[in-house]
């Protein structure tokens, strides 16, 4: 993250995203498929990490193998295989959605996991982060739904609703306002958002 000054003189706090280029690895008609959609394909992926199989699949298409592919169902209008894709489908003031694998924070106590306050901190308290009761203790399992110790984070988790700053074509940059799910480095999915523009 960032900040970044609008063209009015506000600061505000960014998120850069590098989206793209992507390039059109599979165009999928109703016909053969079912459906009609097309994949993407980003991030360079070398000779030696690539399977067989996997490798057939992209020369079949004639395109170079890809990290990371996803499929996308709308605006997919006139597209075709080897086509790349940019960031020039994007501009300041539109809206999206950002989805994406949240941090992992292990098993986690209930303080971190879901904000408990905690007991007192001296005195002989003897209780400073653990949880207080919380039912039967002694199922034999953790009762599905209920705030305990656990594993937490590693979600898939959707930012909705945010505002693109601005749009880089230049370097494929995409300036967002806020934060979004994941750690740096991690990989999102840019979207149109499905709210409706406030």
């Amino acid at each position: 993250m960032t900040s970044v000054f609008t063209e009015d003189g506000r600061s505000v706090g960014v998120t850069v995203i590098e989206a793209g280029p992507c390039t059109v690895v599979q165009r999928k008609t109703k016909e053969h498929d079912g459906y009609d959609a097309v994949a993407l394909g980003f991030g360079e992926l070398g000779k030696r990490a690539t399977t067989r199989a996997l490798a057939g699949h992209f020369n079949k298409n004639g395109v170079e193998p890809r990290r990371f592919v996803r499929e996308f169902r709308d605006g997919i209008d006139g597209m075709e295989v080897g086509q790349t894709v940019t960031v020039e489908g994007f501009a300041a003031g539109d809206r999206v959605d950002v989805v994406g694998i949240s941090k992992g924070h292990g098993f986690s106590g209930g303080i971190k996991r879901w904000n408990f306050s905690g007991g007192g901190a001296s005195h002989g308290s003897m209780i400073h982060r653990q949880p207080a009761s919380n039912g039967d203790t002694n199922a034999g399992h953790t009762t599905r739904g209920s705030r305990r110790p656990g594993h937490y984070g590693v979600d898939t988790t959707t930012q909705q609703n945010l505002e693109i700053i601005r749009a880089d074509v230049e370097r494929n940059l995409l300036l967002v306002r806020g934060a979004i799910p994941g750690p740096i480095n991690g990989v999102v999915l840019v979207t149109q958002t499905v709210k409706v523009r406030s």
